[in-house]
């Protein structure tokens, strides 16, 4: 049940994501360009998204637990390190180089472009080398 669940948020994701027209890079990138052809959207959907999960957050949070699990499994850390910076600055640079954040992407295979394939190929490449680097570091250390 709760995979089913995960595909219909999914499906729920995408289509927001292709109705607001973020899939279309340009789009995105236009956002960025404050100097030139300056695009407000992308704000408006963040907006949407960020006034969304707040009421959603404040009715999971009444429940007390989610429905598909015996508790909530949150972040235990607060600590702003530099990993955590690097990996927010890296994904911010390649969202303005490429125009697609890894979420957008995925909604915007359906298009058939090929620069979108391009771009899922290199995050899927990017995480598998983020992996076995750590992997390899633990065993390293070991």
């Amino acid at each position: 049940m709760s995979l089913l669940l995960a595909l219909l948020i999914g499906v729920v994701f995408g289509t927001g994501i292709a109705v607001s027209g973020m899939i279309n890079p340009a789009k995105v990138l236009n956002f960025f360009d404050i100097a030139g052809t300056w695009d407000p959207s992308l704000a408006f959907v963040m907006g949407g998204a960020l006034a969304v999960t707040f009421v959603g957050y404040r009715l999971v949070w009444r429940e007390g637990r989610p429905l598909f699990a015996e508790r909530f499994f949150l972040p235990t850390t607060k600590d702003i390190d530099a990993q955590l910076i690097g990996g927010s600055a890296v994904f911010g640079v390649g969202w303005g180089i490429a125009g697609f954040c890894p979420g957008g992407s995925i909604p915007a295979l359906g298009t058939g472009i090929a620069d979108v394939y391009l771009f899922v190929f290199a995050l899927i490449a990017g995480l598998l080398l983020a992996h076995f680097a750590k992997t390899f570091g633990q065993l390293k250390t070991a």
